[in-house]
């Protein structure tokens, strides 16, 4: 049983949300056997990670500066030579995303899992495989229901590795519910800010306002309270309805993101905050800011003046100094 939150300098503190993410993640595997699943979950990490190494070399290569001009980005010998994994078509990370909603998603990274065997000694017999089973293929959005994910930030406007391609493909699809930038300090293993994403296919299912073509930005990276000097804790809030509120959220049309580039930074939607008006007016605000500088500027010539007196008397006239 996970221990109540408690303030204290030790960065290892308990924040008590350890029983949430295990539940969550016991829901998410359904009734795969644990071991099992934990190689699912590292097949796809791994897959990642080589693809992103391979990405990088590949533009490289494309870009042709320097000692790689006159590459070939389709030679997998390029890659080889720098000691990075050669990854076929079918195995690139942008072809496994682009294919994740469709119902043979569990043979596709069974493919890719061969593929990269099988153009890569190294890794002969070592991949896990096996993807294509029911308890796997039943993680998909369904119509009515909706999906969440933890992202770097990067991911909301970068457009390495067919980022921003995937970003497109479900903007266009309209299935962008909300997009929250999350403020640093949030977990045990990184201090690093991260954002979540909000997936759905029915933005007008009757129990909230109709949200079709319009996608939820808040920017909430000013929220929470740190529990100690290392993390920092989200706290509940209430509220009814729903209104923009500058600076914090912002309900945004589906066209204006487009314009944007696709990239769904909250910063690029969310207006900043309106300043209060004081209800001095202008002129006379300018007239006594005109004032307050200029009786700084007197301040500053006298301390300037007392200085090189200063340094005078001890044999180091500022004209002296080189």
């Amino acid at each position: 049983m996970a221990k109540a939150a408690t303030k204290s300098n030790d960065p290892t503190a308990n924040i008590g949300f350890e029983a949430k993410l295990w539940l969550a993640a016991d829901k998410l595997r359904n009734n795969m056997d644990p071991a099992e699943y934990k190689h699912v979950v590292l097949g796809l990490i791994f897959i990642k990670y080589i693809s992103d190494a391979f990405e990088e070399m590949r533009a490289k290569l494309i870009t042709g500066k320097g000692e790689y001009e006159g590459s070939d980005p389709e030679d997998a010998d390029e890659y080889r030579a720098e000691n990075v994994f050669w990854v076929p078509k079918e195995a690139r990370w942008s072809h496994l995303m682009a294919s994740a909603k469709l119902p043979t998603i569990g043979k596709v990274i069974d493919d890719a899992m061969v593929a990269l065997e099988r153009d890569n000694q190294g890794l002969k017999g070592v991949l896990p495989k096996n993807y294509a089973r029911p308890a796997l293929d039943k993680h998909h959005l369904v119509p009515d229901d909706y999906a969440g994910f933890v992202l770097a930030n990067g991911s909301m406007s970068s457009n390495q590795s067919g980022e921003g391609d995937i970003r497109k493909v479900i903007i266009e699809a309209d299935l962008v519910d909300c997009m929250v930038a999350l403020p640093g300090q949030l977990f045990y293993s990184t201090q690093i800010p991260v954002c979540l994403l909000f997936l759905t296919k029915n933005k007008n299912d009757g129990k909230r306002r109709d949200q079709r073509r319009q996608t939820l930005f808040i920017d909430a990276r000013k929220l929470g309270m740190l529990v100690d000097r290392v993390h920092r804790e989200l706290t509940d809030a209430e509220g009814e309805g729903y209104q923009d509120i500058p600076g914090f959220c912002k309900s945004t049309d589906l066209d204006l993101i487009k314009q944007h580039g696709y990239v769904l930074t909250p910063g690029r939607y969310v207006v900043a905050e309106e300043i209060e008006d004081d209800g001095e007016p202008f002129e006379e605000k300018m007239q006594r800011l005109v004032a307050q500088l200029d009786t700084q500027f007197t301040e500053s010539a006298k301390l300037e003046k007392q200085i090189k007196h200063n340094l005078a008397s001890l044999g180091h006239a500022l004209e002296q100094i080189s």
